[in-house]
């Protein structure tokens, strides 16, 4: 069993780097009937060539579309993506409503073969870790209305380390570091917090709840920074998460699991300078590492480390 950590919804998977196989072949009524599928980074549905035994049209391929409907709620209330609305009629939260029975109409495997195809490349969007499921996304978007630093892909960090020290010898733990991503991008833009959100995505996924508490998430961030990663408080609350499932046995030592990783950690140095000097009140700060206050001078700074350094020698 595989297990995905974090303190917002999210989903996780695992990017291949490799050449993508001959693209599938999908046989739709019968065997005389063929539609072959592109795997090149086209906008569009892939291009069809059918033919029967006589010779009548078969029906087009469905055009992938979206478009927003009330959160949760079924009734015919519908906009197009668009339109500038961020409520429904009700006052409820818009969800992104994608027309799965044209998605369907091809399987996971030309799906998979023609993400992995996008990888690493430069073909205007789909460099993008974002924009490569732009058929996913927003599908009826044109191209050059796309804004895209080629944002996404962030690495999927083996936290070996963490694992032996801090969680009893998990070796197959993995940290998604959502955060190590160009500022501006489309990450940056956000999602909704709703706890109608919240709770529709435990019950859907048998998801489970847990919590931390400030003094814990800020001991299990040192602890994650000791060990080579830099994260924000929130990896930490799911760190935090990670450690109490393992001491309950809920997660396996050799249990697959995906912490994600939803900021840097830049963006709290002030609040890790603090913890590390032992600053904040009422707490014990048990895995301070005391920052060393020295001139802005070079030799003072190689006096300062061939001092530490020869501690460890």
């Amino acid at each position: 069993m595989a297990y995905t950590l974090t303190a917002i919804t999210t989903t996780t998977f695992f990017p291949k780097h490799h050449q993508p196989p001959p693209p599938p072949y999908h046989h739709l009524r019968s065997t005389t009937i063929t539609i072959t599928c592109s795997s090149s980074p086209s906008p569009s549905p892939p291009q069809t060539t059918t033919t029967t035994n006589n010779r009548q049209p078969i029906p087009s391929l469905l055009p992938f579309s979206a478009k927003y409907v009330p959160f949760n709620t079924v009734s015919n209330e519908s906009y197009s993506l668009d339109e500038i609305i961020y409520r429904s009629s009700s006052g409820g939260l818009l969800d992104v409503q994608h027309d799965l029975n044209a998605l369907k109409q091809f399987d996971g495997k030309y799906w998979r073969t023609l993400f992995d195809s996008r990888v690493g490349r430069t073909t205007w969007p789909y460099g993008s870790g974002v924009w490569s499921k732009k058929e996913w996304v927003l599908p009826e978007i044109d191209n050059d209305d796309i804004v895209s630093c080629f944002e996404g892909n962030s690495n999927l960090f083996w936290a070996e380390r963490y694992g032996k020290l801090n969680l009893n010898g998990m070796n197959d733990l993995w940290v998604k570091h959502c955060g190590i991503s160009h500022t501006g991008s489309f990450k940056d833009l956000g999602d909704p917090v709703s706890i109608d959100r919240a709770v529709f995505a435990l019950q859907n996924s048998d998801g489970i709840v847990e919590e931390a508490t400030e003094e814990e998430l800020m001991d299990e961030m040192a602890a994650a920074d000791a060990t080579g990663m830099f994260v924000c408080p929130h990896t930490g609350v799911a760190l935090v998460a990670l450690r109490k499932l393992r001491e309950r046995g809920v997660i396996g030592k050799g249990e697959r699991t995906v912490v994600v990783s939803t900021a840097h950690g830049l963006k709290f140095s002030q609040a890790k300078i603090e913890y590390h000097s032992k600053a904040i009140e009422g707490m014990d700060c048990k895995f301070a590492n005391p920052p060393v206050e020295v001139k802005a001078e070079y030799g003072a700074v190689m006096d300062v480390l061939t001092k530490y350094l020869s501690k460890v020698s």
